[in-house]
């Protein structure tokens, strides 16, 4: 069935194909998403805010990196550094995931700050340039382009904060998008690299990187999806070595974290990607339905990569929807780089639900006497 011109886009929307049911489903789902996103104004403020002159949990998180990298720059060994550090600022060291894996802090404190610093706009530049590479093409008038331009430096304005460097979540994520950005059928070597080293910095990676394998698994990619199984297998060694090292330099009776088991639902996800990004100056209520239409609007794309984002965007928000505390917040800066830029998939992706789902031309039934 073929579908009106695009609006913004060079192609129709993946919902161009739809018959009416399947399109008014949509619809429907789009209308319970928004309907969510609302509950972000009944979720509390992360400490970030609550307590910004006092003890600012996302502040001292900041402070212990910084404070772990100036212990490695120094000639202490990673391991020690943390821990001591870790007991200094009373901080729960079991189980071992409560050490981030070395990985950054060891970069970090083997390059001077102005290095750190100019590393994080290049991979800020790199990011935001082979997503415009990605789209630009896809967009044939001006308004679109301007557009994306906007929504992209308003996805990232958290990722060129220098004073955020020592936040893990601030490369990995770049790194995921970049991976994510590069890939394409036949070309994924660079992609599974760059996943690994997003692994190596935040452990969380590995929900982006076992999506990716799984897709390239559908997709038929077998040689991708055994690379992406490859590095996957790579990091469980890591993290194996890193928690025999984590138990080295801890004991029975150091504090054990409270859990991750937050309940905080879908609200949660929505304020902590509205923080990270522009949205952050518009009320709650009115950036909520945004963060919303921006995931449905990843869906609308026709397109592999987008596809795998807007899976990827799912799977976070259920991700905190369970298990991120209101302190950890900061997880939503996993999924945040290029999340607003979905938005420019809208028109198009709503346009063509509304037209399938209203469509009613009657079925003509032939019947031929012989």
């Amino acid at each position: 069935m073929r579908g009106a011109e695009p609006f913004w886009l060079r192609e129709p929307s993946r919902f161009a194909r739809l018959r009416a049911t399947p399109a008014r489903a949509v619809l429907v789902l789009l209308g319970l998403l928004i309907l969510l996103s609302f509950t972000a104004t009944g979720i509390g403020d992360p400490p970030a805010i609550t307590a910004a002159h006092q003890a600012d949990r996302a502040a001292t998180d900041l402070a212990l990196y910084d404070q772990i990298v100036a212990g490695v720059r120094h000639g202490g060994g990673y391991y020690d550094v943390t821990a001591q550090a870790l007991r200094a600022n009373d901080y729960p060291l079991r189980p071992f995931v409560t050490f981030r894996l070395p990985a950054l802090a060891m970069v970090q404190a083997a390059l001077p700050p102005l290095a750190v610093q100019l590393l994080l706009y290049l991979v800020a530049i790199l990011t935001a340039f082979a997503w415009l590479g990605r789209i630009m093409p896809e967009l044939p008038r001006l308004a679109p382009r301007i557009a994306i331009v906007i929504l992209l430096a308003g996805s990232m304005v958290a990722f060129t904060q220098t004073e955020l460097a020592a936040f893990h979540e601030i490369w990995a994520a770049q790194l995921i998008a970049l991976s994510l950005a590069l890939r394409r059928p036949g070309r994924w070597v660079e992609a599974v690299a760059l996943g690994l080293a997003a692994m190596l910095i935040r452990e969380t990676a590995a929900l982006f990187a076992m999506l990716m394998a799984l897709a390239a698994w559908i997709d038929g990619e077998r040689r991708e999806a055994i690379g992406w199984g490859v590095v996957l297998a790579i990091f469980a060694a890591v993290v194996g070595a890193h928690a025999w090292a984590v138990a080295q330099v801890t004991g029975p009776l150091d504090p054990t974290s409270p859990g991750w088991l937050g309940m905080q639902g879908f609200g949660l996800f929505v304020k902590s990607v509205t923080l990270a990004t522009a949205l952050q100056v518009l009320p709650l209520w009115l950036a909520g339905p945004l963060v919303a239409l921006a995931i449905f609007g990843w869906f609308c794309w026709d397109e592999p990569a987008a596809l795998r984002m807007a899976a990827l965007l799912a799977i976070w928000a259920v991700l905190m929807s369970g298990f991120a505390r209101l302190d950890t917040f900061y997880w939503g800066l996993m999924v945040s780089p290029v999340l607003l830029v979905g938005l420019v998939f809208v028109p198009d992706g709503l346009r063509d639900c509304f037209a399938r789902a209203l469509d009613r031309r009657p079925v003509r039934v032939q019947i031929v006497r012989r």
